[in-house]
């Protein structure tokens, strides 16, 4: 009974004191919370406004390539794996990056026109360039032996008359004056280039043949290179040669003939007139000639006659 006594007054300081220290324990963990504010009410959403319609786009021409073959860096040239050297755009390079041109480009690096185009570009007053690029395939379209029978000065004109002298954008082809001038020359009948563009549809005529730009190969501010389905052959190369004007000569069938009957008449009439005056001249001769003749004879005579007297 003692021993009870004892424990419950042992086991009640100890509980008391326990839940002590469990409040104080779970008071110094617990945080103490802010007093909470209402939140303001959201904003309400306000409704989606319509959406406006969109222009239409505007549809490439048939066939006509908007991407260009050869991509451009933001310095303005090509990638360095295609230029790794050199001047800051090489046009041959450009045309081996698209794989089409083989042809035009062996013509420009045999007439040795690449060099000039080149150093055009890299020319600070130069205003770009502008090159028509045939295809492989334009080419295997021409009369067969048509290139190998044309001479080195045919071909460079061949390559000058694809070239333009400054920088054209597919957009610009409408602000051209027609005839367009190229770099083979300015003669209006044996060299004239017209071209004529709706939106991004160009088309052009040389006399001989017409062709269309099919797509871009190559475009930046100083270069722009178009692919065209066929060769732009100038008339100088189509037409026959410039002859030498033929020398004056006289023309027979104009001049006025000679009537015979008064052509005779006035040559008998000359000739009688000169026989006339050598008449007159050849009597008065024999006359003169007499009369002197006479004079001597009577000298002579007067002379015997004297002589013969003062002998006797």
């Amino acid at each position: 009974m003692r021993i009870m006594q004892e424990s419950r007054s042992f086991i009640i300081p100890t509980t008391i004191l326990l839940l002590a220290l469990f409040h104080i324990t779970s008071a110094q963990l617990s945080p103490i919370q802010p007093p909470t504010t209402p939140s303001p009410p959201l904003p309400q959403p306000s409704p989606p406004s319509p959406a406006l319609p969109s222009p239409p786009a505007t549809a490439p021409a048939p066939g006509f390539n908007t991407v260009p073959l050869v991509p451009v860096t933001p310095s303005g040239a090509p990638t360095p794996t295609i230029i790794p050297k050199g001047p800051t755009i090489d046009i041959v390079q450009i045309l081996r990056k698209a794989k089409r041109f083989s042809v035009l480009t062996r013509l420009l690096k045999t007439t040795q026109l690449i060099n000039q185009l080149n150093s055009q570009l890299v020319t600070s007053s130069s205003g770009g360039l502008t090159l028509f690029a045939p295809e492989d395939s334009s080419f295997s379209k021409l009369k067969a032996g048509f290139l190998n029978s044309l001479s080195d000065r045919q071909k460079v004109e061949l390559l000058q008359f694809h070239t333009l002298s400054s920088f054209i954008s597919i957009s610009n082809f409408d602000t051209l004056t027609n005839p367009v001038q190229t770099q083979a020359g300015d003669d209006p009948k044996r060299l004239q280039l017209n071209v004529t563009s709706f939106g991004s549809q160009v088309s052009m005529a040389t006399g001989a043949v017409n062709a269309s730009i099919t797509g871009t190969v190559y475009s930046d501010n100083k270069l722009a290179i178009y692919q065209v389905d066929k060769v732009l052959l100038p008339l100088d190369l189509v037409l026959p040669s410039k002859a030498p004007a033929p020398a004056p000569a006289l023309a027979k069938k104009g001049l006025p003939k000679a009537d015979k009957g008064n052509s005779t008449a006035a040559d008998d009439s000359t000739t009688a007139s000169d026989d006339g005056s050598d008449g007159k001249g050849l009597s008065a001769g024999v006359s003169a000639g007499c009369s002197m003749k006479w004079v001597n004879s009577v000298v002579v005579v007067g002379v015997v006659g004297l002589v013969s007297g003062v002998m006797i």
